[in-house]
């Protein structure tokens, strides 16, 4: 898996674009959040540059290295800093830190570890604080059979439902969750009509029922 992001992301042209996700920016926009901000699996950096920009402290993980150097690269040519660490979620330092925001964009772990990795994430965030997703459904495959250029992965256990999302972060007020279909226009890996989730969240000190 790594080996692929690597190869991925070493090319010039940045993967998914330089622009940030659509339904990300449009949901800082719209609620006007601040403060420490959380981007797993972030690869390129487009999200964490644009929460930079918009007067964040960004931090970003992801396991790709060469992510990480097309990261650096954007955010020095956009003159932010993020602060961006390559490896697990257990071992980096971003774990010490308390989160306002933490936003999964098409952050799809695999089957094994993404509970545990979801119940670390939703731990950093603060009370009051948000989480934002959006990340390819089960529903997709069908789309991405017709076009390859949809992306995402081709293991429906890497996918996401509602009824998961709703299991998976039980200490959050749902604000926004739906599965719809989108037209995604991000770089050359994500140009199709797709099927995604997008969940809006704000943390509560107990389990919602």
């Amino acid at each position: 898996m790594k080996e692929m992001w690597n190869s991925r992301y070493a090319e010039e042209e940045y993967a998914y674009g330089t622009a940030p996700n659509q339904f990300f920016q449009e949901t800082l926009d719209k609620y006007n959040l601040e403060g420490n901000i959380l981007l797993p699996a972030e690869g390129e950096g487009r999200n964490a540059v644009y929460a930079a920009k918009k007067g964040f402290n960004a931090f970003a993980f992801d396991i790709s290295v060469e992510g990480k150097k097309k990261a650096l690269k954007l955010a020095k040519k956009e003159e932010v800093i993020i602060n961006y660490e390559v490896g697990d979620l257990f071992d980096l330092q971003l774990t010490n830190e308390k989160i306002d925001v933490a936003a999964l964009i098409f952050a799809h772990f695999p089957p094994n570890i993404i509970t545990k990795y979801h119940n670390k994430i939703a731990e950093l965030i603060k009370p009051n604080g948000y989480l934002i997703l959006e990340g390819f459904s089960k529903n997709h495959l069908e789309l991405q059979k017709e076009n390859p250029n949809a992306g995402g992965p081709k293991n429906i256990d890497f996918l996401f439902s509602v009824d998961a999302i709703k299991k998976e972060f039980p200490n959050f007020d749902i604000i926004l969750l739906e599965e719809k279909e989108v037209e995604l226009n991000e770089g050359k890996f994500h140009t199709a009509k797709s099927k995604v989730i997008r969940f809006i969240g704000k943390k509560t000190n107990t389990p919602n029922q």
